[in-house]
């Protein structure tokens, strides 16, 4: 028997929103494998600890995984190869890390796609720098978006699925132009970072080949210099397009980010 369901309201779908379910739409062709990790991040969050309590200032955390990020891609940039047809891949040089980062607008709270240009070049301080203009500087004008996305919002949903198949050869013939310009060559995406206790993220990569999702963070037991110490230890995912990078090179890839992080790299000294 059909019940009358309870109160309700309609709102509209956020055209932020909008923008990134037309760009995860892209990507649904790409084959992923995961790499699931824990991280001791116990020195990095010390030294962000000891610097607001003697400055004030709260240091950006995911502006230090992506100086990491950065680093280890920097050491093995055929992790952010891409197609160039069918039988060439384009290697870039600089490592440019796309992200959402959320600022408010009024009285919400929105996503703000952003590529940190050449973060292989850039220290902690001036990626940390850069976050922060995004969080509070002016809004970016929708213009700057470039004239295939901006087209691709405005089409009904059957004219975007076919318009998606268009694009897609586009980027595939041109992956400079077309993806990374707009996209950046490699990602980060924070899904565990306002909340506490551990836990993997699993968000759709969005076409990069490689992309980091950030988990949780949890207090737990490690083995220190042969000493059992609670250190703090995050939960990392690591994603690669399975058709451009193979298990061993994402293995080792994967080792070395997580000895950058545990090491403290590049943090400054004092």
């Amino acid at each position: 028997m059909s019940q009358t369901p309870g109160p309700y309201h309609v709102v509209d779908f956020p055209r932020a929103r909008r923008g990134v379910l037309s760009f995860l739409n892209l990507s649904s062709w790409a084959h992923y494998m995961f790499a699931l990790l824990e991280v001791d991040v116990t020195t990095v969050r010390q030294f962000i600890d000891a610097h607001k309590a003697r400055t004030g200032e709260g240091l950006s955390f995911t502006g230090y995984l992506t100086l990491c990020l950065a680093r280890a891609v920097d050491e093995n940039r055929s992790v952010q190869a891409y197609f160039k047809g069918h039988d060439q891949l384009v290697v870039f040089d600089d490592v440019d890390v796309g992200m959402m980062i959320e600022r408010q607008v009024g009285e919400t709270r929105v996503p703000l796609g952003h590529v940190l240009r050449r973060a292989n070049h850039k220290t902690f301080m001036e990626i940390h720098q850069e976050i922060r203009a995004v969080q509070t500087g002016p809004l970016p004008r929708r213009k700057e978006a470039p004239v295939w996305f901006q087209l691709l919002l405005r089409l009904p949903d059957p004219l975007r699925r076919l318009f998606n198949v268009f694009v897609r050869r586009a980027i595939r013939r041109d992956p400079a132009r077309m993806w990374v310009a707009m996209a950046g060559t490699v990602s980060v995406t924070a899904v565990g970072m306002f909340a506490n206790g551990s836990g993997w993220g699993l968000a759709a990569p969005g076409g990069h080949t490689l992309c980091l999702i950030v988990g949780g963070i949890a207090r737990k037991p490690a083995v220190v210099q042969n000493r059992i110490e609670p250190r703090d230890m995050l939960s990392l995912t690591v994603a690669f397009d399975h058709d451009i990078v193979d298990g061993a090179p994402a293995a080792r890839f994967t080792e070395r980010l997580k000895e950058l992080i545990e090491s403290g790299y590049g943090l400054p000294e004092g």
